[in-house]
C-alpha cells in the first residue's frame, strides 16, 4: 500500500491535463522507445508491424494524404510515418482524455499516477540525454568533416550538412554539448535534482531543437517532445521558479517527497530495480559509444590509399585525355574517404560513387559502378605522393596518374586554435 502526496491542490484543470499528458506520453514512448530501455528494440520490432499497416491506412483515408507512406522511422525521426503518428498518439490521447475525464469526474486528486508520470518521463528524458551526450564526448555523431566535405563548396552542401560540419569541426565544442547533455541526463534521474535536470535539459535540448529547425535536421520530433517533457515535469514548480529567477520574490522548498511504500521488500525491490537499471544504462550507453570508436569517428581506422587525389594525366585507349569541361568520361579528382567506396569527381564537377577495394599486398584495386561495369587496376607509386593506376574500365584501358592533395592546404584543417588573434582571421 501506498500513502498520497499532496504536491498541490487539484483543480478541474490539471485533472484533465494529467490524464491528457498521461495518455500522451505513453504512447508516445510506445512508439518512439528510441532504445531507452534494455531490450526494448526487440520487442519494439515485434509490437510495431500492425501499425506499419494502420498508420498509413490512416494517412491515406482519413488525412486524404495525397501519396501513400511507405517509408517508417529510420535515420529520419520526421518521415510523413512519423508525423501521421503524432497526429494518431494525440487523436488517441484526445478521445482517451474526454473519455477518461467522464468515467472518473469524481476524483479528487491524481497524486499517485502523477508521481509514477513523472518518474517514467524522467527516465525516458534522461536515458535519452545520456545516449547523445555520450555520442558527442565521444565524438560518434558529429566527425570531423571528411575528405568529401573539404572538397565540397558551401554552396553544394544541404542545411545539415553544414550544421554536420559546424558541430564536427570542433572536439571542443562537441565535449561542451555532450557533457551538458550528460548533466542533464543524469540530474534527472534523481528525484531531489530533477527540477535542476529539467532546466537544463530544456536549456541544451531547446538549442538542439533551435538547430533542428533552423538547419532542417530531422530529429524535429523527438528533440520538441524532450523539452514539453521537461517542461512538464517543471510545471509543479513553475511558480516558484518564475519567484526565484524572475520576481525576486522567496521560494519555497520544492516537494519532492514520493509515495510511501509500506511493504520493506516492495521498496526494496524498486530501490534494486532502479540501481540496476541506471547502472546498466550507464554502463550500455558508455560501453557502446567507446567501442564504437574503432568503427566511427575520428579514430576510425583509415582505409588503405585514404586520401584525395588530383587526376594530372589521364590515358584513354593510349591517348592522352585534356581537361575538356565537355567530356563527362574524364576524372578529375579521386577521393578515397571510406572503407570499400571512393568518389570519382568527373571533369565536369559531377560525381560518380564507385566500389573501391584496395588490396595493399599485391598493389591491386578492385573498382566497380555496378556488376556489369567491374575491373582491376594494378597502381604504383612513381614519385612521393603521385599516385599511378593501370587498368581496363568499360572496354578502355587506363592510365591515370594523380597527384595526393596536401591536406594542410585546407584552411579548416591547418589553421588549428588560436588564442591571441591581432586582426579576426575570417575567411
Amino acid at each position: 500500500m501506498t500513502q498520497s502526496v499532496n504536491y498541490f491542490k487539484w483543480s478541474l484543470g490539471q485533472k484533465v491535463a494529467i490524464r491528457f499528458f498521461f495518455l500522451f506520453f505513453v504512447l508516445y514512448i510506445f512508439f518512439n522507445p528510441n532504445g531507452v530501455f534494455p531490450g526494448i528494440d526487440t520487442l519494439f520490432g515485434i509490437y510495431i508491424e500492425p501499425f506499419h499497416k494502420l498508420i498509413p491506412w490512416i494517412g491515406k483515408h482519413i488525412l486524404h494524404l495525397s501519396y501513400d507512406i511507405t517509408v517508417f522511422t529510420n535515420g529520419s525521426g520526421d518521415t510523413t510515418y512519423d508525423y501521421v503518428v503524432i497526429f494518431f498518439i494525440f487523436l488517441l490521447s484526445l478521445v482517451g482524455c474526454l473519455i477518461w475525464s467522464v468515467l472518473d469526474r469524481q476524483r479528487a486528486s491524481y497524486n499517485q499516477l502523477y508521481y509514477w508520470l513523472t518518474v517514467m518521463v524522467r527516465y525516458y528524458a534522461a536515458f535519452t540525454m545520456l545516449t547523445y551526450g555520450f555520442v558527442k564526448v565521444f565524438k560518434l555523431q558529429f566527425p570531423s568533416p571528411s575528405l568529401n566535405r573539404l572538397i565540397q563548396p558551401y554552396g553544394d552542401s544541404s542545411p545539415m550538412g553544414l550544421a554536420w560540419t559546424f558541430m564536427g569541426y570542433s572536439k571542443g565544442y562537441n565535449y561542451f554539448t555532450g557533457f551538458a547533455e550528460v548533466l542533464g541526463g543524469l540530474l534527472l534521474l534523481f528525484r531531489r535534482t530533477a527540477t535542476a535536470g529539467a532546466i537544463v535539459t530544456v536549456l541544451v535540448m531547446g538549442n538542439v531543437m533551435a538547430m533542428n529547425y533552423s538547419f532542417d535536421i530531422p530529429v524535429k520530433l523527438l528533440s520538441t517532445t524532450v523539452v514539453v517533457m521537461c517542461l512538464f515535469l517543471l510545471g509543479k514548480d513553475m511558480v516558484r521558479l518564475i519567484n526565484f529567477f524572475i520576481l525576486n520574490k522567496p521560494a519555497e522548498a520544492g516537494k519532492t517527497a514520493a509515495p510511501f511504500i509500506r511493504k520493506k521488500w516492495l521498496r526494496i525491490s524498486l530501490l534494486s530495480f532502479k540501481v540496476l537499471l541506471v547502472g546498466y544504462t550507464l554502463v550500455m550507453v558508455v560501453y557502446g559509444s567507446y567501442s564504437a570508436l574503432g568503427q566511427y569517428g575520428d579514430a576510425a581506422p583509415k582505409p588503405p590509399l585514404y586520401g584525395i587525389y588530383d587526376v594530372k594525366t589521364f590515358i584513354r585507349n593510349n591517348d592522352t585525355i585534356p581537361p575538356l569541361k565537355t567530356d563527362a568520361t574524364r576524372w578529375n579528382r579521386l577521393v578515397v574517404n571510406y572503407q570499400g567506396n571512393a568518389m570519382l569527381k568527373m571533369i565536369t564537377d559531377s560525381t560518380e560513387w564507385i566500389a573501391f577495394e584496395p588490396d595493399t599486398v599485391a598493389k591491386k584495386i578492385i573498382v566497380y559502378e555496378d556488376t556489369a561495369h567491374k575491373a582491376a587496376f594494378t597502381y604504383t607509386w612513381p614519385e612521393k605522393d603521385l599516385l599511378e593506376m593501370k587498368g581496363r574500365w568499360k572496354s578502355d584501358s587506363l592510365v591515370i596518374r594523380m597527384q595526393q592533395f596536401d591536406l594542410n592546404k585546407f584552411k579548416l584543417v591547418s589553421r588549428g586554435y588560436n588564442w591571441i588573434n591581432e586582426y579576426p582571421y575570417n575567411r
